[in-house]
């Protein structure tokens, strides 16, 4: 495969789409869609989880109900595979609490004329040491 001369606009579509849905509480389920059953792994604060399944249980079980996000930059690079690597800088507030920066990092491998999240790396900017 080649690299991927649209994974700019890939990479910021993506984004677009998956934060639209994972702020609504409502519509998070959906992203089970964008996740492999088996082959798809998440670090969430530390946590390691492979598989749409158990992902999702850790989505699903978030128990903030709003959200407010603030994205400060998304850098996309294509890979060799016809994949996306994604990075995006933001700031997060849920429901009342202080809001923080955080980093969320994915790795978009093509399936047919899709892609699904391969990689996805979540952490809140604490420096609490």
């Amino acid at each position: 495969m080649a690299l991927n001369a649209q994974y700019d606009a890939i990479g910021k579509g993506f984004v677009q789409q998956y934060y639209t849905l994972f702020d609504d509480p409502a519509q998070r389920p959906n992203l089970a869609n964008m996740y492999n059953v088996e082959t798809s792994f998440m670090t969430f604060e530390g946590v390691q989880l492979q598989g749409a399944v158990k992902i999702m249980e850790k989505l699903n079980g978030l128990s903030f109900q709003k959200i407010g996000r603030l994205i400060t930059s998304v850098d996309s690079q294509p890979m060799y595979d016809g994949g996306v690597l994604i990075n995006v800088l933001g700031r997060l507030q849920t429901d009342e609490d202080q809001p923080h920066a955080y980093f969320q990092t994915f790795v978009l491998k093509p399936i047919g004329t899709s892609f699904y999240v391969e990689h996805d790396m979540f952490r809140l900017a604490l420096h609490d040491v």
